[in-house]
């Protein structure tokens, strides 16, 4: 075996957390990124363990529930890893049917219950209580590329202009270029959803907060992290544009002050935009390319590229033959 007998495209949080699961495993991995990783998609999540607009659902709930228990091990190191464990509320949006039942991600989380009327803010009628993994992302981003360096990973900074262009280098090609693979594989069907926050200083706020509908516009959501507290957002489906909107802003800032309103008198520290890859559903499956280099394409996870990513690791792993999940 070569010293590179794989390339993974893209240095996302899915491309590096493949990258570690497959180095780890022993065989020899490149990761090539067009990006730093503090420059990728990743980096500018919020970074909650949540599964949000990505399907199947089924499969996408495994995923989830994979990430979450490798997520709260790493919790225990949180200064090493970029990984806490805080308690928070998932509220319906105002006016939404409470749910009948608990589906297979709320049966799956360790603690994981209804909230009562009084822990939830004015306007909620219903909603879910847990202890769930945040995620600092560039914290993370910056763990995953050094526990991927400590088993032999290297992460190289240029663009991949094919699939064929990777599968002329190593035998095997893993295809985590996210909204890329428009043009990667081409795949039109991997369409951008628009993400905008607001990162404030933290007036106090120790709790997670999120309401966000699936197919929802706008969001709410409240991240406390140790840079500050990151509030959002948006979900604009084919928004391409990654300028942050004042008028937008001030709409976020005003929706996370009904919450805490504390929030309103809040200095803001900085605005972001990115765009999450979405797609009807996810692409992980392998193909022969031309050539005979099998890949293994792991792509279109909307916005839960870190609340999937190890779980979908392991099913790469297994596709790439280098062992079962």
């Amino acid at each position: 075996m070569t010293t590179s007998d794989v390339i993974v495209i893209g240095g996302g949080v899915l491309g590096l957390t493949a990258a570690v699961a497959l180095a780890e495993g022993g065989r020899g991995v490149r990761v090539v990124s067009r990006d730093p990783a503090r420059d990728t998609t990743s980096a500018v999540a919020g970074g909650l363990c949540w599964p949000y607009r990505v399907r199947p659902e089924e499969r996408a709930v495994a995923w989830s529930v994979r990430s979450f228990h490798v997520l709260a091990e790493l919790a225990e190191r949180p200064a090493e890893t970029g990984v806490r464990m805080v308690v928070g509320t998932m509220a319906d949006e105002p006016g939404a049917v409470p749910e009948a039942g608990a589906d297979g991600w709320h049966a799956a989380v360790p603690g994981l219950r209804q909230a009562t009327p009084d822990e939830l803010p004015p306007g909620y009628g219903s909603g879910w209580r847990a202890r769930m993994p945040l995620v600092d992302m560039p914290s993370h981003l910056d763990y995953l590329e050094r526990r991927l360096a400590a088993a032999g990973g290297t992460v190289q900074r240029r663009p991949v202009t094919s699939l064929a262009e990777a599968a002329r280098e190593a035998g095997t090609v893993v295809n985590c270029s996210g909204l890329g693979a428009r043009e990667l594989v081409p795949d039109v069907a991997v369409q951008p959803v628009q993400g905008q926050l607001v990162i404030m200083e933290n007036p106090g706020v120790r709790e997670w907060f999120g309401s966000a509908g699936e197919h929802a516009g706008t969001t709410t959501y409240i991240l406390p992290q140790p840079y500050g507290v990151v509030l959002g957002g948006t979900a604009r489906e084919g928004a391409w544009s990654r300028e942050p909107d004042p008028a937008t802003a001030r709409a976020i800032v005003e929706r996370c002050a009904r919450v805490h309103p504390k929030l309103a008198h809040a200095r803001v520290l900085a605005h972001r935009v990115g765009l999450r890859p979405a797609r009807t559903s996810v692409r992980l499956e392998a193909e022969r390319l031309p050539g005979g280099a099998l890949c293994v394409h792991n792509y279109g996870h909307g916005g839960a590229g870190v609340t999937v990513a190890w779980g979908c690791a392991d099913e790469v792993v297994r596709l790439a033959g280098g062992g079962t999940a």
